[in-house]
């Protein structure tokens, strides 16, 4: 199988314009030079490159504006002339230049992030994170520091508050199960960046009669999981959404607003020549098309809830293991 067929579609393609829904793609990896890295991207995607400012490269392409960049601020930013810096560094001059980016390109990430593609578009990320892997590029298994992660934006079909619902009751119904698909590298699961949402707000989400509107959903959340280190952070959306009710909560100039989720639990793990782009893709799918299926949604739901009863069952089978069977029951793997 080819890149163009391995990453399948959602039913709902279209958002409420009747547009193709979009995804923003952020792939954090190493193994290569800075340098490297924008040869080759350029090549792949048939872009042209201009440096925007250090470690920052902004990638013309067909399919929109990439940009590659050192996934750290303080090296992007570092200025010899910044008195800040100790003298010593300072009159070292390039030479102590050279030695930070040496030493910065071996332990910070690179990052290679999307412009939004639409969803049909996807195999143009499934065929460049092939062609990396094929030119050394690394992930999270090489070391214990790397912790890098691969993370999806994707848009909405609209921003009703029973739509919303749907999809967060979807991803707390399927966490477990795409914790385990995901084989998180033990460098993320030593992080603070994927943790899952509070049982708390889970019991409410989960309810039959959770029916909020915006606010309320805005606010049951914040209380709750008031952090951008979620797998399935909200903040950008929430920002898009409401930013006066979010800075109540939050306060934290990274969060960019945008009408979509934030999905960052999986790993990448880009040199291991099983895995690819559309495996973290196609789960995403199915939580989609469980988000789009009510009914369905409904009855795991149920069986959610009553994983969390004493039972015989229950003590014998993880909901992971429940789940995993729902799902191929009814058709989703």
């Amino acid at each position: 199988m080819n890149s163009n067929d391995r990453c399948k579609m959602p039913d709902q393609l279209k958002n409420h314009q009747g547009e193709e829904r979009k995804v923003g793609v952020e792939i954090e990896l190493s193994g290569l030079s800075y340098d490297e890295l924008i040869g080759l991207a350029s090549r792949l995607l048939d872009g042209t490159p201009e440096l925007t400012s250090r470690y920052v490269t902004k990638l013309e392409t067909q399919a929109g504006t990439f940009t590659i960049e050192l996934d750290s601020d303080p090296i992007k930013d570092l200025d010899l002339d910044d008195d800040r810096l100790p003298q010593s560094i300072r009159d070292l001059g390039n030479h102590a230049m050279d030695v930070i980016d040496f030493a910065a390109e071996r332990i910070v990430p690179l990052e290679i992030v999307g412009p939004p593609l639409a969803f049909s578009k996807v195999s143009i990320i499934e065929h460049l994170v092939d062609q990396l892997r094929e030119a050394g590029a690394e992930g999270s298994r090489e070391a214990i520091y790397f912790a890098f992660g691969l993370q999806l934006n994707p848009e909405l079909p609209d921003l009703e508050p029973a739509t919303l619902v749907r999809y967060l009751q979807a991803f707390a119904a399927l966490y477990d199960w795409l914790k385990s698909r995901h084989q998180i590298d033990i460098s993320r699961k030593f992080t603070t960046y994927i943790e899952p949402w509070s049982s708390r707000y889970t019991e409410k989400l989960m309810a039959d009669d959770y029916h909020p509107d915006i606010k309320t959903l805005m606010k049951d959340y914040l209380h709750d999981n008031p952090t951008r280190n979620k797998a399935l952070d909200l903040l950008p959306l929430f920002a898009h959404l409401d930013p006066q009710l979010l800075a109540e909560y939050v306060n934290d100039p990274r969060i960019k607003s945008r009408p979509t989720l934030h999905y960052r639990l999986p790993d990448c793990d880009i040199d291991n020549p099983r895995w690819h782009f559309s495996t973290v893709w196609n789960d995403w799918v199915v939580l989609e098309q469980l988000a789009n299926n009510p009914n369905d949604l409904k009855a795991l739901r149920e069986s959610f809830r009553a994983a969390k009863k004493l039972s015989l069952h229950n003590l014998t089978h993880s909901w992971r293991e429940t789940s995993n069977q729902w799902l191929k029951q009814h058709g989703y793997v």
